[in-house]
């Protein structure tokens, strides 16, 4: 009979930290796990979720579960991770803002390309709300933790614009009012692949999650139960033959909303890579078109998107208070290189 050694010590197990948990509704069919959670986390894949259960991270009632486990109607369904959250803790961070107007109750902010408006899924510093946090880093009763004040909508990251912010409870309830009943004005102007036939139209589609990829929202049937109803009125304000300067008027605020809206009418945004708009979608075969796009993919190398104008009722006033922001530089070039390359493309015409 072999002895164990009485000094070899039990390797240690890792303590496992709580990432996710939800009860499964009462209502719930019998559903594999892996579909299930796919549906429920907007940032991961089913694939990562396979392994992340065949890892033995995904517990059902508090015991690991393979894939192929079907959730039933009150499962308690948690993800364990081998490391902790990350802290997401606001702290104020000394970021410049373009303030466009403040007075005690609110402020309205001009934010740029690239600037991620909130913390998550990676981008934990350098957000708008961190450097909210450091301009009324002095304010006594502004703490950007408490969720009753701050941001009362988004929008992208590489999209540019105007955005309220509610420095009080009363504010923020008072504007977030205001979104829900749809009485606020928000327009965007774009610039979008392809010539529109009419001078204006109306856009309705309910968006959701697309379930092939879930960085990207779809548009589904206003008659259909997946995704929210939306809303989207545009209006042409300049033609450049492969491309189309639009103003775009929201009736809801949804994630992706005109993105997701004009790709699913074929005019995708220009430089809008999550939606093909990276792609030459129209214009010529040429290597000096193929040259030229390529130029004004650098010098606008987002989405040509910009939140151009914002109109609210002051929450403690009661006075109507509108906002209009130019557009930004690096769009205003775009513009101006479409119009030189129409302007030449004419001319040449004219000559031959």
């Amino acid at each position: 009979m072999v002895e164990t050694p009485m000094d070899i010590e039990e390797l240690e197990v890792p303590p496992l930290y709580e990432h996710y948990r939800i009860v499964v509704d009462k209502g719930q069919e019998p559903l594999r796990i892996d579909k299930y959670m796919f549906e429920k986390l907007q940032h991961s894949s089913r694939n990562r979720i396979q392994k992340a259960a065949d890892a033995g991270f995904v517990h059902v009632n508090d015991r690991p579960v393979k894939s192929n486990y079907k959730v039933r109607a009150g499962d308690v369904v948690t993800l364990m991770l081998d490391h902790p959250q990350y802290d997401t803790t606001i702290e104020p961070e000394e970021i410049p803002l373009d303030i466009v107007y403040e007075d005690d109750a609110l402020m309205v902010i001009n934010k740029p390309a690239g600037m991620v408006v909130h913390p998550g899924c990676g981008n934990f510093h350098g957000t708008l709300v961190n450097a909210i946090a450091w301009h009324l880093r002095h304010h006594p009763d502004y703490d950007p933790n408490d969720p009753e004040v701050g941001l009362v909508h988004r929008i992208d990251k590489d999209t540019t614009g105007l955005l309220v912010i509610a420095k009080t409870p009363e504010a923020k309830s008072h504007l977030g009012l205001q979104f829900f009943n749809k009485t606020t004005h928000r327009s965007y102007c774009a610039l979008v692949w392809s010539n529109f036939v009419e001078d204006e139209g109306r856009i309705e589609g309910n968006i959701g999650r697309d379930p092939k990829d879930r960085l990207r929202m779809a548009v589904f049937s206003p008659d259909s139960e997946t995704g929210k109803p939306a809303v989207t009125h545009y209006r042409v304000l300049e033609r450049f033959g492969y491309v189309t300067m639009v103003e775009c008027v929201l009736e809801t605020g949804r994630t992706h909303q005109i993105r997701a809206h004009m790709q699913h009418i074929g005019h995708p945004l220009f430089g809008d890579e999550r939606y093909g708009g990276t792609e030459i979608l129209r214009g010529e075969r040429s290597s000096t078109y193929k040259a030229f796009i390529h130029n004004c993919l650098k010098l606008c190398p987002r989405q040509a998107l910009h939140a151009q104008t914002l109109g609210f009722v002051h929450p403690v006033t009661g006075q109507q208070m509108d906002f209009t922001s130019p557009l930004p530089s690096d769009m205003q070039q775009l513009l101006e290189k479409w119009r030189v390359y129409m302007s030449n493309t004419v001319k040449n015409n004219i000559l031959q």
